[in-house]
């Protein structure tokens, strides 16, 4: 009897859709620990080995373009529409040959964060399509439309296919309210580690204070370090920087592959500082602690992440140029002695997994 799978397609741009199909994978396997997804993306497979416990296998396929980023603030619109003048429309080969593949996996599902390709597959497969999302690609480039006209072909032809999903869900903060089949809290992986045991294994001093500064997954070089030296009371956890962990002084380094868990780190400290993306919003929110935080005026998902962390959360806005030269680091007393005064909700991976499990009846 052949193994039945889930099949997830996941956008490699940047982390955050990887992290949030995590959180789902996990949910559906505390539901039912024998399902075995099958993921496609460009993500390295050591991401998904540090979320998913269950089983799971890897293809290497790139399912989305995204954006193409100069840096972690900085998106490239020209070579953006570049690559999608090459990616788009999905060629009939590349449609045929995925959607065998997904008949030969004997797929049940397929759910997309937020690879379009996945759901054109999957009717081609005559295989139900699920879209997870807080935000689709049609709406993001419909903002940079004035800068590069090319995109409005691109954006059609996408927008046709997320709405040909079977199933729809939308997950808060939401861009654009459509009719979904439900709308669920925000999509976190949860804590493994007590707070207590991941500070010791920092060295944060004992009854100290920590901030963890993130890029969210994107490599960055800062220049502020001489100006975080001298908060010598608080300890400052700096993600995806350098090859190796270095501790100097009150200033942790860790590179992206640190063997520490992004959201035990979040768990660990007193407050977040750094790029307002949706995973890492999603983790502060469940940690519960404020969140000092780097819009993108540009993009147009930051004016709807900012709105929720105003409304919804903690938080402290802290411009880019601040943040890149340091001043952010007089205003951090401020971050830390906000109190949240939010009770964080269900967690919408659960509400996602329950969704699944009574629609193709896995167990």
């Amino acid at each position: 009897m052949r193994t039945s799978s889930i099949a997830y397609l996941v956008s490699p741009h940047g982390f955050g859709h990887a992290a949030r199909a995590c959180a789902v994978m996990a949910a559906v396997h505390r539901l039912a620990p024998s399902v075995r997804f099958d993921i496609f993306t460009t993500i390295p497979p050591l991401f998904f080995k540090e979320s998913v416990s269950g089983p799971f296998r890897c293809h290497s396929v790139l399912t989305d373009i995204g954006l193409v980023q100069k840096s972690a603030f900085e998106e490239d619109i020209r070579k953006t529409a570049q690559e999608l003048d090459r990616f788009l429309p999905f060629p009939r080969l590349v449609l045929e040959n995925l959607s065998t593949t997904l008949v030969r996996l004997n797929c049940l599902l397929v759910i997309c964060d937020i690879a379009a390709i996945g759901i054109a597959a999957a009717k081609k497969a005559g295989i139900p399509s699920m879209l997870v999302e807080n935000f689709t690609w049609d709406w993001i480039y419909e903002g940079y439309t004035d800068r590069s006209p090319q995109l409005a072909r691109h954006i059609e032809y996408l927008r046709r296919l997320f709405k040909a999903a079977d199933f729809h869900i939308q997950a808060k903060p939401v861009c654009r309210r459509n009719i979904p089949d439900i709308v669920v809290p925000p999509v976190s992986r949860k804590m493994k580690t007590k707070k207590k045991d991941t500070r010791k294994t920092l060295g944060i001093p004992s009854g100290g204070k920590a901030v963890l500064v993130s890029s969210g997954g994107i490599p960055e070089e800062y220049d502020f370090y001489e100006t975080l030296r001298e908060e010598k009371d608080i300890s400052f956890i700096i993600a995806g920087v350098g090859k190796t962990i270095r501790n100097s002084g009150n200033i942790i380094t860790l590179p992206h592959h640190s063997g520490f868990y992004h959201p035990d780190l979040v768990n660990a400290v007193d407050a977040v500082v750094g790029k307002a993306g949706y995973s890492t919003l999603a983790e502060i929110f469940h940690a519960g602690i404020p969140f000092g935080y780097i819009s993108r005026p540009d993009f147009r998902e930051a004016r709807v992440l900012s709105a929720f962390i105003e409304e919804e959360m903690t938080g402290l806005e802290i411009k880019e140029d601040d943040f890149r030269t340091g001043n952010w680091v007089y205003d951090i007393h401020d971050v830390l002695e906000k109190k949240a005064d939010h009770r964080p909700s269900e967690n919408g991976a659960d509400r996602i997994a329950a969704f699944i499990q009574e629609r193709i009846n896995i167990r």
